[in-house]
């Protein structure tokens, strides 16, 4: 998942990160413009657009010939008149059911201490996702989401979840204000993809 906010060498990366084989993107940029949203998408290569996923300013999606839209709660409708891909995020267990009845696919949050918001905090004891596991709510159209990093993927593999969401242990890594060269971005993506086998 991108940063919530722009930065200057953030087409480049991300076009790198699709050639190091970066399977699914979703572009999330909370209360930004769409002409922002539309200029980052016009700066990355045509032939990633079919696996970026756009969280707001659902026209795009169309526009670009993008893979999907993302609802950011469990219970928000798909826009009217809207047919294609979707999925959605949840943050908590007893709406994961009926979350993933309504979606592709489904992002739990705040598995653990997000690395890129401080303020989010783990919703969930060890417990409580051991007995989701059990129950067949975590699967594999189940990502985990929020604190998300080299240390946490065989946890979240042990769980059941079918993919993690990398934000902050990638973007932590690329000083968006002091650097131009980030080739630390692209060995940790390799680590990760190594690590997810």
């Amino acid at each position: 998942m991108t940063r919530p906010t722009f930065f200057m060498e953030e087409d480049k990366i991300l076009g790198a990160l699709f050639e190091e084989g970066l399977d699914d993107l979703h572009i999330y940029k909370p209360q930004s413009s769409p002409v922002y949203v539309e200029r980052l998408l016009s700066l990355l290569p045509e032939g990633t657009h079919r696996r970026i996923t756009v969280h707001d300013h659902y026209y795009l999606k169309e526009e670009f010939g993008l893979a999907g839209i993302h609802l950011d709660d469990a219970s928000s409708p798909r826009p009217e008149g809207y047919r294609g891909t979707f999925s959605r995020s949840c943050d908590d267990l007893s709406l994961l059911r009926e979350a993933k009845r309504k979606a592709r696919y489904v992002f739990l949050r705040n598995i653990h201490d997000s690395l890129s918001e401080p303020e989010q905090h783990a919703s969930f004891s060890v417990s409580d996702l051991e007995q989701a596991s059990r129950q067949g709510l975590i699967d594999r159209h189940v990502y985990a989401l929020g604190g998300m990093s080299l240390e946490t993927l065989r946890a979240a593999r042990d769980l059941g979840f079918g993919g993690v969401v990398i934000c902050g242990d990638l973007w932590n890594r690329f000083d968006i204000h002091n650097e131009t060269d980030f080739r630390n971005v692209l060995l940790h993506f390799d680590k990760l993809r190594s690590a997810i086998g």
